[in-house]
C-alpha cells in the first residue's frame, strides 16, 4: 500500500485535467488509507436510537439510558492504544484538497472519503481531522493538514459541507462540536458570492440544506435544542426567499425531515403546509404571499425582515432586490414598530451610500416601507406622520437631493419613490421638493432615448405612475381644482413634446397625458386630443415610429376614461357629441397601419392598441351616453375588427377576436347598431365565448368565414382571408384555405351569393392594385380557387365578366414588375383563367407567351412548367393536331 500510495503522489493526478482521472485519485488514495487503518467501526460514534423496531417502541427512558450506558462501555473498550501509520496524514491531507477541487463528483468522492478514513480513526485523531475541516471554514484560519484557506472559493465550501454531512450521517460529528458546525451552516446557508455579472454559490447553500437534512436523522432532538430557532429561521428564509428554486426545494425538504424527525421546530407542520415542494417552486409567490403567512408567527418574523435587509435588498440580480422590497411592503403590517424604529433609521443612510446595487434596493425598501405604514395608520384612524418622527421625514426628503446628482442610473427607483411617497400623502405639500419631483419625472421621460430597451417600457410606466400618483396628491386645492398658471404650464410643456423628433419622448410624454388626472385636462381636452392626434399620423419622416402612435391611442382612451362623457357637455371638458367623431377618426386610423421595418409588422402594435382602445371608448360611451355611437361608427368598429379576426399572425387574430365578442355580448346596456347582430350571436354563441380559441387556426377561420355570408362583412373579412390564405405560414395557409373552399362549395349553386362573392372579389383586388401586402397573397389565394373549381360555374359562358375583369387586372398588376413572388403567382392565375371560354384563351396565351420570354430564368422556368401541366389537364385549349409539338418544345426546351 505505502509503495502504491508513493507511486500515485509521483502521478500527481490532482493537477490534471483529466476530471475521470482526479476523481479515480480520490477514490484510490482513500482505499488506500483504509489499508493503513485496523477495518473496524469506530466504537465511539454516535448513534441514535436501535435499528430494532421493537426496541424503538420501548420507552424512550430506558431506551437512552441504556444507550448511555452501552456508548460509556465502548469508550472503554476502544482505549486500546495503537500506531497510525504517519501515511495517513498524506491520504487525509489529499482528501482536503479534494474537497476543493472544480468538479463536483471529484468533491463528493473526497467527502465520502473523509467520512470513510475518519470512521477507523481513534476517536482524538478523528477529532482532530473534523477540526482541521471546520478550521477551513473560518475566516483568517488556514487548514491545519493542507494549509490552505477555503475561504478562497465556493467549490471548497460546497466540498466542505458534503463532508460535515457524510460525517454527522455516519455520526462521526459527536454532539459536542454541534455548537462549532452550526455558525458554518447557517453562514452557508446564505452563501452567494458575486463573480462577473452572475454569482455563484448555489451549489454551496444545497448542500448546507443536505447538512441540515443528515444532522436531523443523525442526532436525538435534545442534541439540537440549542440551536432550533436559528435553523428553523435559516432553513425558512432558505425555502422562502433564496433566488435558486432547487435550493428552495432543498431547504423545504430539509425542514420537513426536521419537522418529522425533531418534532422540535416551531409551528413545523403549519409552515410546512404552506412551503411545500410545489408552493417554493414559484419565486413570486414565495417572496409576496408564502412569506407573509410564516411571518405572522413571531419566532420567524424578525429573522425573515433582518436577513431581506441584511442580504436580499443588496443583492446583485435586480429582481430580487424588488421582490424582496415588495416583501418588506408586505411584511409591515406585522411589525410596524420594528420596521419604524428600527429598520427604516437603517435603511436611510443605505439609500445615499455608495454602493449601487444597495442604494437601490435601500431607495425602493424606504419607499414601500413608508406606503405600507401610510396605510397601516389610516386603517388604524391614526395621523400619517404617527410612525414617522422628523428625523426619518428628513431622510425621506434627503433621498431625492442626494441621488439628484446622478439619479439616471435611478430612473425607475425614485420615480418609484416619488410614487410610493405621493400615496402615503407625505406632508409635503408646498415643499419646494415637490417642484423637484416634477422636474425628475420630466427628466425620466426626456431621456428615454438614453435608457437601453429593455429596461425603457419599464422607466417608462414607473414615470406616468409616478406623475399621477404626484397629481392626485399635490396638485389639488380644497376646491377640487388645480392651479390654472401650473395647469398651463405642464399641458401646454407635454403637449409640446408630442412633436419631439425622437420616438421614445413621444411615447413617455403622449403616456403622461394619458394618465393626468380630470382637474389638470378640464378645459384643455381639446388641445391634448389634437396633440395626441399629431401623433398618430403618419408622415415620411416618422412612418417607423409605431410604438409613439401606439402610446398615443392607448393615451387618447385612457383620457377618455378620466375626463368622461356628457352628450351636451363642452368638447373641452367631455367627451360629447361635438368631439366624439374625432375621437373615433383618429382611433379607426390605427386600425389601418401596416407598417413593416427591420422588426418586421411593426403595425400590429399600433393595430392592437386601436383595437383596445376602441372597446374602452365604445364601453364607456355604451354605459354613459349610447346614443353618441352612430350606426356608421358601429359598422366600421365591427367591420375592421372582423378583417383583422381573419388575417394571419395569431397573436393579432386572437386579440381582434377577443375585441370583437366583447363588443358584440356586452350587455349593460347592448351596444346599439352592430350590424347583423342576430346572425353573429348564432355564429358565436354566448356559451363560446371564453372556449373558442381565436389563436387556433383551426378553430377561428371555420367561423369567420362564416361572416361571407354577411354583405357588410363580406368585403372586409376577405380582405383578411386574403392575406391568410395567400400567406406562408402552413397551418394558418391550410385551415384557412379550407373553410374558404368549404363556403364556396355551399354557394356553387346560389347565383346570387356566387355573383356578389365575385363582384366583392374584384372590389378587394381593384382596391389594392399594386399594395403588395395584398396583391401577392391575393394572386396566390386565386391560384388555389382557380384550381379549386370555386369557379366552374362561370366556365360556360363565353367572355364571362368575371374572368375578363379578373385578367385585367392580373396584367394591370404585373406590369413592369420585378417582383419574383408576384410574378410567380400571377403565372397560376393566369393558367387556371384558361379554363374559361371565349376570346379569353387566346389572350391569356399570349400572357403567358409572353411570361415564356421574361428576362428572368425563373419566370421562364416555372411558366414553361406551369403552362405544360395546364395543357394536360385543359387539353381542348390547343389544336390537337399540334399538341404533341407543343409539348415536346415545352419539355425539351432548356428554359
Amino acid at each position: 500500500a505505502a509503495t502504491v500510495l508513493e507511486c500515485l503522489d509521483n502521478c500527481k493526478l490532482s493537477e490534471s485535467n483529466q476530471m475521470v482521472l482526479r476523481k479515480l485519485g480520490m477514490k484510490l488514495v482513500q482505499r488506500l488509507g483504509l489499508t493503513f487503518v485496523k477495518p473496524k467501526v469506530a466504537k465511539w460514534r454516535y448513534q441514535r436510537g436501535c435499528r430494532s423496531l421493537a426496541a424503538n417502541l420501548q420507552a424512550q427512558g430506558s431506551v437512552v439510558q441504556n444507550q448511555m450506558l452501552t456508548v460509556a462501555a465502548n469508550e472503554a473498550d476502544d482505549e486500546e492504544e495503537y500506531d497510525i501509520p504517519g501515511e495517513i496524514e498524506n491520504v487525509v491531507e489529499q482528501l482536503l484538497v479534494g474537497l476543493k477541487d472544480k468538479d463536483t463528483i471529484v468533491r463528493w468522492s473526497a467527502a465520502k472519503g473523509i467520512g470513510r478514513i475518519t470512521g477507523r480513526l481513534p476517536k482524538e485523531l478523528a477529532d482532530d481531522v473534523i477540526g482541521s475541516l471546520l478550521d477551513c471554514f473560518s475566516l483568517n484560519k488556514t487548514c491545519l493538514c493542507s494549509k490552505i484557506s477555503f475561504q478562497e472559493t465556493d467549490n471548497a465550501w460546497h466540498g466542505g459541507c458534503l463532508a460535515l454531512a457524510e460525517l454527522g450521517r455516519r455520526g462521526l460529528l459527536l454532539p459536542s462540536r454541534i455548537s462549532d458546525v452550526v455558525p458554518v451552516i447557517l453562514k452557508a446557508l446564505t452563501y452567494d458570492e458575486k463573480r462577473g455579472a452572475c454569482s455563484v454559490g448555489s451549489n454551496v447553500r444545497d448542500a448546507a440544506c443536505y447538512v441540515c437534512w443528515a444532522f436531523a436523522r443523525a442526532y436525538d432532538p435534545v442534541e439540537l435544542i440549542p440551536f432550533i430557532n436559528q435553523i428553523s429561521s435559516a432553513l425558512v428564509i432558505a425555502a422562502v426567499f433564496d433566488r435558486d428554486v432547487n435550493c428552495r426545494r432543498a431547504a423545504s425538504a430539509a425542514f420537513q425531515e426536521n419537522v418529522g424527525r425533531q418534532g422540535t421546530f416551531p409551528h413545523g407542520i403549519d409552515i410546512l403546509t404552506a412551503a411545500d415542494y410545489f408552493a417554493v417552486g414559484n419565486r413570486v409567490n414565495c417572496y409576496l404571499t408564502i412569506s407573509v403567512y410564516i411571518a405572522g408567527f413571531p419566532e420567524y418574523t424578525q429573522p425573515m425582515i433582518d436577513h431581506l435587509v441584511n442580504m436580499k435588498i443588496n443583492h446583485w440580480d435586480s429582481v430580487i432586490r424588488e421582490l424582496a422590497t415588495k416583501a418588506l411592503h408586505n411584511l409591515t403590517p406585522g411589525a410596524p414598530e420594528y420596521m419604524a424604529n428600527v429598520v427604516l433609521p437603517r435603511l436611510l443612510p443605505l439609500s445615499v451610500g455608495t454602493d449601487l446595487h444597495t442604494r437601490h434596493g435601500a431607495i425602493l425598501a424606504c419607499a414601500e416601507i413608508t406606503h405600507a405604514l401610510c396605510k397601516l395608520a389610516k386603517e388604524n384612524n391614526r395621523s400619517i406622520t404617527y410612525y414617522f418622527n422628523e428625523k426619518s421625514l428628513e431622510g425621506l426628503k434627503q433621498i431625492h437631493q442626494e441621488v439628484c446628482s446622478n439619479y439616471q442610473i435611478y430612473f425607475l427607483t425614485v420615480c418609484t419613490l416619488i410614487e410610493k411617497l405621493s400615496l402615503s400623502k407625505m406632508p409635503f405639500r408646498g415643499d419646494p421638493i415637490i417642484g423637484g419631483w416634477q422636474w425628475l419625472i420630466n427628466d425620466s421621460l426626456r431621456s428615454l432615448p438614453l435608457v437601453s430597451s429593455t429596461a425603457r417600457q419599464n422607466i417608462k410606466e414607473s414615470a406616468v405612475s409616478a406623475l399621477a400618483a404626484l397629481c392626485n396628491e399635490y396638485y389639488i386645492n380644497e376646491k377640487g381644482e388645480a392651479d390654472p398658471a401650473l395647469q398651463d404650464e405642464l399641458v401646454t410643456q407635454y403637449v409640446s413634446e408630442l412633436q419631439n423628433t425622437e420616438e421614445m419622448i413621444r411615447c413617455g410624454f403622449s403616456r403622461a397625458l394619458g394618465a393626468l388626472p380630470r382637474f389638470l385636462l378640464k378645459g384643455r381636452l381639446q388641445q391634448v386630443l389634437e396633440g395626441l392626434k399629431k401623433v398618430t399620423l403618419i408622415s415620411p419622416a416618422d412612418v417607423s415610429f409605431a410604438e409613439s402612435r401606439r402610446d398615443a391611442l392607448i393615451a387618447i382612451a385612457k383620457v377618455c376614461q378620466t375626463i368622461g362623457v356628457k352628450g351636451e357637455g363642452s368638447e373641452e371638458e367631455y367627451v360629447c357629441k361635438d368631439n366624439v367623431t374625432q375621437i373615433y377618426a383618429t382611433l379607426l386610423s390605427g386600425v389601418t397601419d401596416y407598417t413593416t421595418d427591420s422588426r418586421g409588422d411593426v403595425g400590429g402594435w399600433v393595430r392592437e392598441a386601436a383595437m383596445t382602445s376602441l372597446m374602452e371608448v365604445t364601453l364607456l360611451l355604451v354605459q354613459n351616453e349610447a346614443e353618441l355611437i352612430n350606426a356608421n361608427i358601429c359598422k366600421q368598429i365591427m367591420c375592421w375588427l372582423a378583417q383583422q379576426s381573419a388575417e394571419k399572425i395569431d397573436k393579432f387574430r386572437a386579440h381582434a377576436g377577443f375585441v370583437f365578442l366583447t363588443l358584440l355580448h356586452f350587455d349593460h346596456p347592448p351596444v346599439p347598431h352592430i350590424p347583423h347582430r342576430e346572425e353573429l350571436e348564432r355564429i358565436f354563441p354566448r356559451s363560446e365565448k371564453e372556449t373558442l380559441n381565436w389563436n387556433a387556426a383551426s378553430e377561428a377561420f371555420p367561423r369567420i368565414t362564416q361572416l361571407l355570408g354577411l354583405p357588410t362583412y363580406q368585403y372586409y373579412v376577405l380582405l383578411g382571408l386574403s392575406v391568410s390564405v395567400g400567406g406562408l405560414t402552413e397551418t394558418t395557409l391550410r385551415y384557412s384555405a379550407q373553410s374558404l373552399f368549404d363556403y364556396m362549395k355551399k354557394i356553387q349553386n346560389d347565383s346570387s351569393a356566387m355573383a356578389s362573392f365575385c363582384e366583392t372579389l374584384l372590389k378587394v383586388f381593384e382596391d389594392n392594385l399594386r399594395n403588395d401586402r395584398v396583391s401577392v397573397p391575393l394572386l396566390t389565394m386565386l391560384d388555389q380557387m382557380l384550381a379549386n373549381g370555386c369557379f366552374d360555374i362561370f366556365t360556360m359562358q363565353e367572355n364571362h365578366p368575371f374572368s375578363v375583369k379578373l385578367f385585367t387586372l392580373c396584367k394591370e398588376e404585373i406590369k413592369r414588375s420585378k417582383d419574383i413572388r408576384k410574378l410567380r403567382s400571377s403565372i397560376g392565375v393566369f393558367c387556371g383563367l384558361i379554363q374559361f371560354q371565349g376570346d379569353m384563351r387566346a389572350k391569356v396565351l399570349f400572357q403567358l407567351f409572353l411570361l415564356l420570354c421574361h428576362p428572368f430564368p425563373v419566370i421562364r422556368k416555372t411558366t414553361a412548367s406551369q403552362v405544360y401541366e395546364m395543357l394536360i389537364t385543359y387539353s381542348d385549349a390547343v389544336d390537337p393536331a399540334i399538341m404533341d409539338e407543343v409539348m415536346t418544345i415545352l419539355s425539351d426546351t432548356n428554359w
